[in-house]
């Protein structure tokens, strides 16, 4: 299905009924209307962070429903559309947080690289019909990566932006892993408790404090 470790952890999850189910509701909608992110980028967070080199998660809801921008990853678009309101917010942060000048490009495939889980929630959507696939099953799906996820060994970052990633936190009750919680960047909420956060510098100070390699969060 994915092609790396990924694929040993959630053998049992691909042979339930309801991860079946999922794969031909996929087929379905993608069959009969716009779907995305293309259909061989649905599992594009996996494939670029196999198990083994998660270090941290950001959870997202679902892929962004406008032409050309999801690629797989949450909060990520492709670097040859607009950027979201959102992911710039993110790099305000970014900039504030690290000083690291706010970059020319959109996709976040480089933090993939470095070991963090650019996870939706939901991994599909319908053309302009935002969170049109909750209905499909992904979330069970994902919230089994994310208890997954909470039994590894090593210490994980989770960062949960927004009421809605942060549901997920009941899942995570390893004590080697930690949790960074804020507003969501969007600019609804981003002056209302996302904006000065750190999560950026926090994550690395965690990292390095359990002995591991920070994230290089350039794009």
């Amino acid at each position: 299905m994915i092609g790396n470790s990924w694929d040993l952890y959630l053998k049992e999850e691909y042979n339930k009924d309801y991860f079946k189910s999922i794969i031909n509701s996929v087929n379905t909608e993608y069959k009969n209307n716009i779907c995305y992110p293309p259909k061989n980028e649905i599992f594009n967070a996996f494939r670029l962070t196999p198990y083994e080199n998660v270090k941290v998660v950001i959870i997202g809801q679902d892929p962004y429903h406008g032409e050309h921008q999801a690629e797989g990853l949450s909060f990520s678009v492709k670097n040859d559309v607009n950027r979201p309101p959102s992911l710039q917010n993110i790099f305000k942060e970014l900039e504030s947080d690290l000083g690291i000048k706010i970059s020319n490009n959109n996709s976040l495939i480089p933090w993939a690289k470095e070991g963090v889980l650019l996870l939706n929630a939901v991994l599909t959507v319908e053309k302009n019909k935002p969170a049109s696939h909750r209905s499909i099953g992904w979330e069970k799906f994902t919230d089994e990566v994310i208890k997954i996820l909470n039994q590894k060994e090593e210490p994980v970052v989770f960062i949960l932006w927004g009421n809605f990633a942060r549901e997920k936190k009941k899942f995570i009750t390893n004590n080697k892993h930690k949790v960074i919680e804020s507003a969501h960047p969007s600019p609804f909420s981003a002056y209302n408790g996302f904006f000065g956060t750190r999560p950026f510098s926090k994550t690395n100070e965690y990292l390095k404090i359990n002995g591991i390699k920070p994230i290089n969060w350039q794009i």
